[in-house]
């Protein structure tokens, strides 16, 4: 029989010392500059998390910006937009470059800066001072007559939806030369001048009429712009015909008030809609998003709509990936991940979702497409749950989501694995990583031991790390066999795919970010 002490002080020599500690003042292995800033612009929202204010998560990115090239800097904000459908950090990254680095803000530009809102986004965080500067500039003023000047008349008056600042605000600011007359009259219609109605675009002077009770037809606007008339129920119907599909899955209860649902036609064009794969593509959707829609339907929305909601989970987890061999997932069901919403708390736009939710939703789902694996929930300790691979990704989240509270045992699921010498191929841990009733005083962390531990046994093994809180810090570093990735899009489980599959190795991650051709 093999020497146990011996085995034991092996593994720990292998193990590199913890360098940092996490917020619960426990060893950690600090993220790279790089992957710290990834982490922060995939999971950020600049809200109060469990452990950060919102202030600084702000001071946090911009050190990090400093800390890193520009050209990163600018490749991360693509990413963030584009990959990980995000919002608030990907403009805060783009008025970061816009201060420091006019260029490579040119190169990035549209691509962050895609439709009305990431607009406003920009102008605001430019104008706030906490990149460096408080007015936008020669350059940036350029770059914003560029995206007015590139939109259609329509484009720009349905953009102009929103405050603070609004689109007429922006339009002040950078003062756009119109190239044709019926521009020069949207950009004074929106800033409030008097003028001439037949020089307006069509639509503008149909939402005009409408709003004048000129027109009984419901002009084809923003759902926003309407939302403060007194509408009936077939004009509400004639909203929902035309809603995008976040529209739709966003007002499914303002739908069921206002009896657009007592129409069956009307009830399957929406259930249609929503189960599109092409629209649920275009809306780039995180599928928790979808999974909250779910549970807040009320029950005046029929059963055929919350039924395609199920079916646009299928279809927004489609990445996910089936891998060979055995895979065993633990998502963190402790205190801080009940208690968090995964985009932060901020007063009047905080979600429901909590941390917990999303941890709930990655493991049903890589349980959905790989029905032998094995989820093993963990707190302080480990907590039992049955997971029916049969069973929805729905059913099962909700199931995940309802356990747990305790601290935080990131090693437990391993430790537990090791004592039934277990055999397997990946683990993926879905987790904010803020480990604490592990810590020891030996070297590195609990998690880095059982896990050279497993792979004693498991050669080939790897692991997955997604973390989905940003908090800079991790309990198992970056090698070969280990991938630290954060994120809520269904990009992640492409991520987790490659790197089962071996194809993911040089920089891992960040090397994926640092693709990105700008």
């Amino acid at each position: 029989m093999a020497n146990k002490h011996l085995f034991q002080r092996m593994v720990g020599k292998l193990i590199l010392p913890a360098d940092s500690l996490n917020n619960e003042f426990a060893p950690a292995y600090a993220l790279s500059n790089e992957g710290a800033l990834a982490q922060y612009a995939t999971t950020g929202c600049l809200n109060t998390t469990f452990y950060a204010t919102d202030s600084d998560q702000l001071g946090t990115v911009i050190n990090l910006c400093e800390k890193v090239d520009p050209l990163f800097v600018a490749q991360t904000a693509v990413y963030a937009r584009e990959t990980g459908y995000m919002k608030d950090m990907p403009a805060l990254l783009c008025a970061y470059l816009a201060a420091k680095d006019v260029c490579l803000t040119d190169r990035v530009f549209d691509r962050v800066v895609d439709n009305g809102k990431m607009l406003r986004n920009f102008v605001q965080i430019l104008r706030s001072g906490v990149v460096g500067r408080k007015s936008l500039g020669t350059a940036p003023r350029r770059m914003v007559r560029n995206w007015l000047d590139r939109r259609s008349d329509e484009a720009v008056f349905r953009a102009s939806v929103g405050n603070d600042p609004s689109l007429a605000d922006i339009i002040k600011m950078v003062h756009p030369r119109p190239g044709t007359k019926t521009r020069e009259a949207l950009y004074g219609h929106l800033i409030g001048r008097t003028v001439d109605r037949d020089a307006l675009p069509e639509l503008v002077r149909k939402y005009e009429d409408y709003k004048a009770g000129r027109l009984a037809l419901l002009p084809d606007v923003p759902f926003q712009m309407l939302t403060s008339l007194d509408l009936g129920t077939y004009e509400w119907k004639e909203i929902a015909r035309k809603a995008p599909w976040q529209m739709t899955r966003l007002n499914l209860n303002t739908f069921a008030r206002h009896g657009v649902f007592e129409d069956p036609q009307m009830t399957e064009l929406i259930a249609k809609r929503l189960r599109d794969p092409e629209a649920i593509a275009k809306a780039r959707v995180f599928p928790y998003q979808v999974m909250t829609t779910y549970i807040q339907a009320g029950t005046n929305v029929p059963l055929v709509v919350r039924e395609a909601l199920q079916d646009a989970m299928e279809i927004a987890t489609a990445n996910v990936p089936a891998i060979a061999g055995k895979v065993y997932v633990f998502p963190d069901v402790s205190g801080s991940m009940t208690w968090a919403s995964v985009t932060g708390f901020r007063k009047g736009a905080t979600s429901v979702v909590r941390a917990i939710d999303v941890a709930a939703l990655v493991a049903a789902t890589i349980v959905r497409k790989n029905p032998t694996a094995e989820v093993i929930p963990f707190e302080q300790s480990l907590v039992r749950v049955k997971v029916n691979p049969r069973d929805s990704i729905m059913t099962n989240a909700d199931r995940l989501s309802k356990v747990g509270g305790g601290g935080t045992n990131c090693s437990a699921p391993l430790k537990m694995l090791n004592m039934r010498k277990a055999k397997g191929d990946l683990v993926v841990y879905i987790s904010d990583n803020e480990s604490w009733v592990d810590a020891k005083g030996s070297r590195g962390t609990e998690t880095m031991r059982q896990w050279n531990a497993f792979k004693q046994r498991n050669p080939k093994a790897r692991m997955v790390c997604i973390d989905i809180q940003p908090y800079g810090t991790t309990q198992a570093y970056d090698r070969s066999d280990i991938l630290n990735i954060g994120g809520f899009s269904d990009n992640v489980f492409t991520v987790v795919s490659e790197f089962a599959a071996g194809h993911l190795m040089t920089d891992q991650w960040v090397g994926r970010i640092k693709d990105v051709a700008l």
